[in-house]
């Protein structure tokens, strides 16, 4: 399990930043204190020294009588640090005026308590997460909450497909590790595809892993802008190392893209790299299965059906239902 790479970097150095930052302003701080307050300046020197007058106590002291020594010593520290807190209100100051003011008190703006990312740290990855992914200003329309299997009770048969393939596909996302193999949602349009499609990435996101959504159209869109300096898609093209690289890959739409030798060629590639891996795809398609036989190569169909769990999508289109006032 891994963070996309360039956010893990991009965010430690922000991390680090704020961690900087703070304790800098801490430093200016305390430096303009001791410059008004000479008592609390020799205070602070006083304390400063303790950890060394702890460990000549140490080195210096019977094994009985160490622990009295550091008692003595903390006690002073105790002291000296509440004549500090007094002197500091007594002139209007906050009593944690000169401590560093960290964003996260938790981790102290390091993005980690002990070994183990904090839940502030873990946030920004999350939200750089589904941008990264591809989609941001997505995640609150398309979630498994909101996804609501009422605009398939129009047949019985609707609804248990449907209810077993929401069923399914939650389990996959909330269950995500790099062995949880492939799936191929199909189905006719506006049956919740994509919608369950980005839930999907959504929660494994959340989980911590790689992922990437992208229409189909999209995607080959880059390998063209990669290959001939065009792009169908009139966007600025992403580096096509990341449908290879990352740990779950979502191809939206496929079918929907320009079909030729070098777009058929670039899917291929992909499909067949990422098995190679094993490395998690999943699939959506309004294709069915003759269809897609039809359009691409039998390498590619045959990877298809023989190594995807086919989830296959029932019901009558839900935009239409809403448009018509219906569930």
């Amino acid at each position: 399990m891994a963070y996309n790479k360039q956010n893990y970097i991009r965010i430690s150095e922000k991390f680090k930043s704020k961690y900087r930052i703070a304790e800098t302003k801490a430093d200016e701080r305390r430096a303009e204190i001791h410059k008004l307050f000479p008592e609390i300046a020799r205070i602070d020197k006083r304390m400063s020294g303790l950890s060394s007058e702890i460990m000549a106590a140490v080195m210096s002291c019977g094994a009985e009588s160490v622990g009295d020594a550091i008692s003595r010593i903390k006690q002073a520290n105790e002291s000296m640090s509440n004549e500090r807190k007094q002197l500091l209100r007594a002139a209007g100051y906050p009593e944690d005026y000169t401590d560093p003011h960290y964003e996260c008190e938790k981790c102290g703006d390091t993005g980690y308590i002990g070994t183990s990312i904090c839940d502030c740290m873990k946030k920004e990855l999350i939200c750089a997460g589904y941008e990264s992914a591809g989609i941001a200003g997505l995640t609150d329309k398309c979630s498994f909450d909101n996804f609501s299997l009422d605009y398939y009770r129009t047949s019985p048969e609707h609804l248990a497909r449907m209810t077993a393939v929401f069923d399914h596909v939650k389990k996959y996302a909330e269950t995500f590790t790099l062995g949880s193999g492939n799936m191929l949602l199909v189905g006719g349009t506006g049956l919740g595809k994509t919608h369950l499609s980005i839930a999907m990435a959504k929660n494994v996101i959340e989980r911590g892993y790689d992922v990437v959504y992208t229409p189909a159209t999209a995607m080959l869109s880059d390998f063209e802008f990669q290959r001939f300096g065009n792009s169908t898609s009139g966007t600025v093209a992403e580096d096509t190392s990341r449908y290879f690289n990352c740990e779950l890959l979502i191809i939206d739409d496929l079918g929907t893209e320009i079909n030729n030798q070098f777009t058929t060629n670039c899917l291929y590639n992909i499909i067949n790299a990422r098995l190679n891996s094993g490395l998690p795809t999943v699939i959506s398609t309004n294709l069915v299965s003759n269809e897609l036989r039809n359009r691409y190569w039998d390498r590619i169909t045959s990877r298809i059906f023989g190594e995807y769990k086919i989830m296959a999508f029932l019901g009558k289109d839900i935009r239409m239902q809403k448009m018509s006032g219906n569930k």
